[in-house]
């Protein structure tokens, strides 16, 4: 059970990762190169909320509490990044 935890929480920062990626708040890992792409941060926190909604009640705490403050965090940053030009 411990390992599906740590596969659970290693899915879901990854796909935090690459929201943050298309936030251009990290570099690509392929290139190095930091760039924003507002659509792929959104296709990614969009797979987080579908995660959630889809494990729901199956979550141990930690999970849960991983998953919400990851999805509190991107929208945060997501909002800020529609405002920059």
């Amino acid at each position: 059970m411990e390992q599906a935890s740590s596969l659970f929480g290693l899915l879901a920062l990854s796909l935090g990762n690459a929201a943050l990626v298309g936030l251009g708040l990290v570099p690509e890992p392929d290139t190095g190169v930091t760039q924003r792409n507002l659509e792929l941060a959104e296709q990614n926190i969009e797979l987080l909320v579908m995660l959630k909604e889809k494990t729901k009640g199956n979550l141990n705490s930690d999970e849960e509490n991983l998953l919400n403050g990851l999805l509190y965090d991107l929208r945060l940053k997501y909002v800020e990044g529609q405002k920059k030009p």
